[in-house]
């Protein structure tokens, strides 16, 4: 990785816009560049559905300023920095993904709606410098957008981003701003803002991803396609994993999410033998070996930031041991029961109730639990081995819509539009003394993304097979 150079010239020259380099560098580093302003840039694909999306904004929180930021860049280490992601609230209202960038809806004197605004960095200045002098110039990060170019892209008007913290400063009247993303930004809106109002703002933009609209539901399908290639990609080389560890697996996936996407959505589980047991093993640094388990918890984000959540639990060697296959036959069956409970008018919870009936069911006929089940539900005993919430709703974070209220989310009813995962699992501990030997270590997950339709529900990742048959058959065909 290349570094600024810090060597000085033989001659050094007094300038006030060029300290520690020479007049004759600096002036030719200012010419000779061609002009590549974009005459025509396409704008993104959901520009209809972002301005859509800032009309419901700006008709909750009429006569108040909103400002939403992309966030900044965050230190990897030294002067390294992790690969940026914006804030999804940005990302959902603009369609930008940018760092520094803050999107401002303006209230308008009437009141009758707002002006939206986004500030962006534009184009590296090549009289004063930057372009090649500063760190983020794009000599060193790469092209920009000019400010005209962007409003072409995005649909709406574009500033300076080195403006709106002085904007934010001098406007009068009361705002609300997305807090923990750019602290210069609350900063210049510290006496205009309180934690109250922002809290209603981030529970609105939580609110409204709630139901998907078209262009959401296409980009979790294309998720959902990716993360089916990837999970192939991975049985076709468990022979290499097993050679080598669980990063095989984890790495093997990450390549289909950067070639077909934007990135992993989350961190992958990459989880072989008793780490399935571990519902957030991210480490994928054990062994892979013939005769266990592996569960495989992945999906791949888009290059507009939605991202699919799949699991499977895949037998190494391509086929189930009878205790293995019982196990999952089991999680099999809740996870059917679930997925049939996902429908309009349900309520949000049925399909966890559902799933979980059916675990304490086959935990009493194994003899894990006394009955009645209707005993063991009431009292969660079978949390011991299902641990976990049946699912979740899934959108631009694998974890969507977090800060909504209760009675709109878990308490809730579901929708068409909506797109949830269903994934029941049992996991039984390496040391759990209070089972058979022979069941310790073995941890089984079946995830899927189910969209709730106008008459039920599509499972967006059907691709990949679920019952134990046709995972060992698919799995033969792909190791050929």
């Amino acid at each position: 990785m290349a570094e600024a150079a810090e060597e000085q010239p033989v001659q050094q020259r007094k300038n006030g816009l060029y300290p520690g380099v020479s007049d004759e560098l600096a002036e030719n580093m200012r010419s000779g560049w061609a002009d590549t302003e974009l005459t025509d840039p396409e704008p993104v694909p959901q520009a209809g559905h972002t301005a859509d999306r800032r009309a419901r904004l700006s008709a909750r929180f009429p006569g108040e300023r909103l400002v939403i930021p992309a966030g900044n860049l965050k230190t990897r280490s030294n002067d390294t920095e992790y690969r940026f992601r914006s804030s999804v609230e940005y990302a959902y209202l603009t369609g930008d993904q940018t760092e520094d960038g803050v999107l401002v809806l303006e209230p308008r004197a009437d009141g009758e709606g707002h002006d939206a605004t986004l500030y962006l960095l534009p184009r590296s200045n090549r009289e004063n410098g930057e372009f090649w002098l500063d760190g983020q110039g794009e000599l060193w990060v790469g092209r920009r957008y000019s400010l005209a170019e962007a409003a072409r892209v995005y649909g709406l008007p574009c500033a300076d981003v080195r403006e709106v913290e002085g904007a934010l400063r001098r406007a009068s009247g009361p705002a609300r701003v997305v807090r923990s993303y750019d602290a210069g930004v609350e900063a210049a809106l510290r006496d205009k803002v309180t934690a109250e109002r922002d809290e209603e703002l981030q529970t609105f933009l939580s609110e409204m991803r709630l139901v998907k609209d078209a262009f959401e539901i296409g980009e979790l399908e294309a998720a959902c396609t990716s993360t089916a290639r990837g999970f192939e990609d991975v049985v076709k080389v468990l022979d290499k994993a097993e050679a080598t560890s669980e990063r095989y697996i984890e790495g093997t996936f990450f390549l289909r999410a950067r070639v077909e996407g934007n990135d992993v959505g989350y961190g992958s589980i990459c989880a072989a033998g008793p780490h399935a047991t571990t519902l957030h093993w991210v480490r994928n640094d054990g062994a892979v070996r013939s005769g266990e388990l592996l569960l495989l918890d992945a999906g791949v984000e888009t290059n507009t930031l939605y991202t699919a959540d799949v699991t499977r639990t895949l037998p190494i060697n391509g086929r189930f041991d009878d205790l293995q296959r019982k196990i999952y036959d089991a999680v099999y069956e809740a996870q059917e029961a679930g997925i049939a409970a996902v429908k309009p008018g349900a309520k949000y919870l049925d399909f966890h109730h559902a799933a979980q009936r059916v675990l304490a069911t086959k935990l009493v006929e194994w003899g894990l639990l006394d009955g009645p089940v209707e005993k063991v539900l009431e009292l969660g005993l079978q949390r011991r081995w299902t641990l976990h919430g049946t699912g979740h709703m899934l959108g631009m974070d694998v974890h969507d819509c977090a800060t909504a209220r209760r009675e709109t989310y878990a308490d809730g009813t579901l929708e068409p539009g909506m797109c949830l995962t269903v994934e029941p699992g049992l996991y039984f501990q390496a040391d759990d003394l209070t089972v058979p030997e022979e069941y310790r270590g073995i941890g089984v997950r079946i995830e899927d993304d189910i969209l709730v339709t106008e008459d039920g529900n599509r499972n967006l990742s059907a691709a990949l097979p679920r019952t134990s048959t046709d995972v060992e058959n698919w799995m033969a065909r792909l190791k050929g």
